[in-house]
């Protein structure tokens, strides 16, 4: 059986093996034992609330708990950009006009900002190849919402998510190729590799800060601005359904979308309920209420310094949801105990 829990210092080896298996174009899950070391130490400490809010890491693991094996991985950061610079491009838009000419045109721009610092983010979604079945994606991706929902206290308004720009199938980015390789005189991976590290600020030190004209660029590099990794498109619609949406800002290197949404609309803050928990059937359950009534179910316990979670079959009775012993195991909960519950599917109604 599978479930989600907070990440613990003994998952760092096969964290850095799964981190191989990423490829390009993910910052924040490279295989370097040194960076993954660090950003395990700050969630356990994160977990624990041993350092301050905005400082927090929360990494969350998917464990197949037949076998011990890590399926997948996913992460919270608190604030972004306030230790080191966080850049993105903004889209905006020039407008030249001559009346004497009898000309007006408006040309998208690239504004090299900051404006998304101190946002929470939403990173490292990685789920291993053998576990993209069912509904193992989208479990993982959503767990973070009904993390977010249960302590809406530890984060900032905005909710932000880099996406994964467009690659090709050599891994090389046309976005890369038609802009920043003419500043940087580096490869893709190796400016990739930089970043994930945290040195950053030969990005300020090389980048022009004037507005760059996207009709300059080469068709290749213009198509995918915006865009996503063909990987990534399940990813992207599973946040837009969550209330993110895309507003101009793209990654300065491989132009992905930047998804953006605010905490208290995401649907996870306005559907998840917290319920109690209770072994097998509920005793108080109406007539006429069969297997039938069960839906998929995303069951957290309320837990900072333990959080786990499952996706049940599960049906609900009022306040109470009656869960496997199984269940109650793995969420580290008893009969009793408050959970938080989210529907998998939009569509259905969670009360």
């Amino acid at each position: 059986m599978l479930v989600i829990r907070s990440i613990a210092a003994s998952d760092l080896d096969p964290l850095i093996d799964m981190a191989r298996e990423v490829g390009g174009g993910m910052t924040t899950l490279k295989p370097d034992r040194q960076m993954l070391g660090d950003r395990v130490d700050c969630a356990v400490a994160s977990f624990q609330q041993t350092i301050p809010p905005e400082e927090r890491d929360y990494m969350f693991v998917m464990e197949d708990t037949a076998t011990g094996k890590l399926a997948g991985v996913c992460a919270i950061k608190a604030a972004v950009g306030l230790n080191e610079p966080f850049y993105n491009y903004r889209i905006g838009t020039l407008v030249h006009s001559s009346r004497e000419l009898n000309v007006f045109s408006r040309m998208e721009t690239l504004y090299l900002s900051n404006d998304l610092t101190g946002a929470t983010e939403l990173c490292s979604l990685f789920l291993q190849p053998d576990y993209r079945t069912g509904y193992n994606g989208k479990w993982l991706s959503k767990s973070r919402f009904l993390f977010i929902a249960q302590f809406q206290q530890l984060f900032t308004e905005k909710i932000i998510a880099e996406m994964r720009g467009y690659l090709l199938e050599d891994g090389t980015s046309p976005f890369y190729e038609g802009l920043g390789r003419h500043f940087f005189k580096m490869d893709f991976n190796h400016v990739d590799g930089l970043t994930a590290m945290g040195k950053k600020s030969f990005i300020a030190e090389l980048m022009p800060r004037q507005p760059l004209y996207v009709d300059y660029l080469p068709e290749s590099a213009r198509d995918v601005i915006g865009q996503v990794h063909r990987s990534t498109l399940p990813a992207r619609k599973l946040l837009e359904q969550e209330g993110m949406h895309y507003e101009g800002y793209v990654d300065i290197f491989d132009a992905g979308p930047v998804l953006q949404g605010r905490v208290k609309e995401l649907r996870s803050v306005r559907d998840s309920a917290l319920r109690v928990a209770s072994e097998g059937r509920s005793e108080g359950r109406s007539e006429g209420r069969s297997e039938d009534d069960a839906e998929c179910l995303l069951v957290s316990n309320t837990k900072l310094d333990d959080f786990r979670m499952v996706l049940a079959q599960a049906a609900v009775d009022g306040h109470e949801i009656a869960l496997s012993a199984q269940e109650l195991a793995l969420l580290h909960v008893q009969a009793g105990d408050p959970v938080r519950t989210l529907s998998l599917n939009v569509r259905k109604n969670n009360g």
